[in-house]
């Protein structure tokens, strides 16, 4: 069974050619296992204060064999990163120099870290909260400079200090309720019940701006879902190459060239893309291209954008491809191949474009970022995540409730009470002052070993 002070040690570097490699050795007895790693004689680690560091060869305690020379760093609880007394040792970066060096720690007592234990063990020794652990794995797998600069927030605790504020206020309110129930209905001080009310009425309306974010959050830090979509040569492909700088889709003028759906990230204006490229969606086809139409089908029900390409050239315009029906909500109208129009076609928000020329391209990277709704200079608030919304659904239902209760006059207080109790739970677990191991494995399987 785990232990979580057990000494444990992990690459905190990643393995491959670079100029250093470091091995993070953390937990009760960390100092011990820095000692055991030094040559006789050199002072041991044990007894060096904190934020000291020192060079020195790390020997294997096993085999007395010279592993690398190596920086060796001492941080003393609860002044480091996990909260415990910890060692890191700075090598010679490379895959087997790195591994050298794990295995001597590790021969040392130490046990292989699983993945986010230093982390998780942050997180239990309080050096931070549920949500900033969340947003280092975040800050990591971050796929653009808005999702770097959004997670950069919540690690400075931008989200747990919004909530924190919040789950005081339920708890405060949900005491106020308990102390209210001392009292029989008569005896209840003037307006209390009104004071209640507002005050939660304005606890769930923060709730309910908060849980707003959640789209922006899950695009951000997953990327936006941009499908590509039109009849067979309205110029998908080419604009997938165009969009990439390079060609990923074969271009022709046989029609169904694309059979299968092709996804591709990018980046545009700082705002993380799945560019999808999709068959074009036609009738009387073969068995294979069907199954690509399906596909596409599928990707444009689930996208965040769609790119409805239109040949204002093609006879399906005028016969079966009226523009009106291209328009909506979640879709840009782009009229394609301008650089072989004999006449000039328009249509009210519609982009012309031109994937030979390069015409029109540029219009159409900040349509896609202006319709997406990303602008990495409006996101100074905090964004919750998909585990974040879901507990914050549920903290605003029971608040709903609660307040329903309150409205309903003394007779429903327990129900206020125990509906608030929910509420604050459900906060509670965003933050991490409630949680179960389930939970915990939840947030920490997602990290890499070593962080």
């Amino acid at each position: 069974m785990r232990n979580d002070s057990d000494p444990i040690a992990a690459l905190a570097t990643a393995a491959g050619p670079a100029g250093i490699s470091v091995v993070r050795i953390s937990g009760n007895g960390a100092l011990s296992i820095g000692d055991a790693l030094l040559p006789p004689g050199t002072q041991s680690v044990s007894s060096r204060p904190h934020g000291t560091f020192f060079h020195t060869h790390i020997l294997h305690p096993r085999t007395g064999e010279t592993v690398d020379d190596a920086v060796v760093l001492v941080f003393r609880a609860p002044h480091s990163y996990t909260g415990e007394d910890t060692v890191e040792v700075q090598g010679h970066g490379g895959g087997l120099p790195s591994r050298r060096l794990l295995d001597a720690a590790l021969a040392a007592g130490a046990r292989l870290a699983e993945p986010g234990e230093y982390t998780l063990r942050a997180f239990l020794n309080g050096k931070m909260d549920l949500t900033q652990a969340e947003a280092v794995a975040d800050f990591i797998s971050a796929k653009s400079e808005v999702a770097a600069q959004v997670a950069r927030s919540q690690l400075d605790g931008a989200l747990g200090s919004f909530l924190s504020n919040e789950y005081n206020e339920l708890v405060a309110i949900g005491a106020d309720v308990e102390h209210v129930l001392d009292f029989s209905e008569d005896e209840l001080p003037p307006d209390l019940l009104q004071t209640l009310q507002e005050r939660l009425m304005r606890v769930t309306a923060i709730l309910r701006d908060k849980l707003s974010t959640w789209r922006e959050g899950r695009v951000i830090a997953e990327g936006a879902l941009v499908v590509i979509s039109g009849k067979p040569n309205a110029g998908k492909s080419s604009l997938l190459n165009a969009l990439l700088g390079e060609r990923r889709a074969i271009v022709s003028a046989i029609s169904g060239t694309t059979r299968d759906a092709i996804e591709e990230g990018m980046v545009i204006r700082g705002v993380a893309v799945r560019l999808v490229d999709t068959a074009g969606i036609r009738t009387g086809v073969d068995e294979i291209e069907e199954e690509g139409i399906e596909r596409a089908k599928s990707y444009l029900a689930r996208a965040d954008l769609v790119l409805r390409l239109v040949d204002p050239m093609a006879k399906t315009v005028s016969e079966s491809e009226g523009c009106e029906d291209l328009i909506s909500a979640k879709s840009v109208l782009i009229l394609t191949k301008q650089d072989l129009w004999q006449e000039t076609f328009s249509f009210p928000g519609a982009l012309a474009i031109s994937t030979k020329t390069g015409y029109g391209l540029e219009e159409l990277r900040q349509e896609i970022v202006r319709r997406l709704g990303i602008d990495k200079e409006r996101f100074d608030q905090p964004l919750v995540s998909l585990r974040q919304r879901q507990e914050l659904e549920c903290a605003l239902l029971a608040s709903e409730q609660a307040l329903d209760a309150l409205r309903e006059g003394a007779e429903s207080l327990v129900i206020a009470g125990l509906r608030l109790r929910t509420a604050t739970e459900a906060i509670g677990r965003i933050l991490g002052k409630v949680y179960t191991a389930d939970l915990l494995d939840a947030v920490f399987s997602r990290f890499c070993v070593g962080k």
